[in-house]
């Protein structure tokens, strides 16, 4: 792909109206979003009927449809939006089916990584309701954990997209799962 233009800049032509940017973009993030997108659904119940090609067609609905177009700032800028949708579609994928099924099959997210709460895995519902509590007491926190553990970021792609060191990502990743923990299991 020699000549071919970086994602930054190919971001930066969409967000500016280009169409043709958009075009040239998706199928060059395609991989990482699909990937992405099987790592959320591995996460969920395993009777999952959403397939990863489903929620990316829904993250590219919800990108277009914006009413005022995003400013891209980087590559890792992209992935974090993409991951904050797919959270988002995801959560209300489960409160569908939680109303559809009056509260049997929710799906169950393990995040093995995150939290270890017993005696079940909290489902997707109070993981969401603990990462919006956590937003309130500290947005910072919230997003690292979600570019983490929803965005699958390493570390050093958290501290690019938010302008943070690492030691401070690090810092924010501990502080925050020890907050998580606490809140699903009740002890706020």
């Amino acid at each position: 792909m020699i000549g071919a233009p970086s994602i930054t800049r190919l971001l930066v032509s969409w967000s500016s109206g280009d169409r043709a940017a958009l075009e040239e973009l998706a199928p060059r993030v395609q991989q990482e979003l699909h990937a992405l997108a099987r790592t959320y659904l591995s996460r969920g119940r395993r009777n999952q009927t959403l397939q990863p090609t489903a929620l990316i067609n829904e993250v590219y609905l919800r990108l277009i449809d914006q009413s005022q177009p995003i400013q891209w700032e980087c590559r890792s800028h992209f992935f974090a939006i993409a991951a904050r949708l797919m959270r988002h579609i995801l959560v209300d994928y489960a409160r569908a089916h939680r109303a559809v099924k009056r509260g049997g099959g929710i799906a169950i997210v393990t995040l093995d990584e995150l939290v270890s709460v017993s005696p079940q895995a909290p489902d997707l519902l109070d993981v969401d309701a603990a990462l919006t509590r956590l937003e309130q007491w500290d947005e910072r926190k919230a997003k690292v954990i979600e570019l983490r553990y929803f965005g699958g970021m390493s570390v050093e792609e958290i501290a690019v997209a938010c302008a943070l060191t690492t030691a401070t990502v690090k810092r924010d990743l501990r502080l925050a799962e020890a907050w998580l923990r606490r809140d699903l299991r009740g002890e706020s």
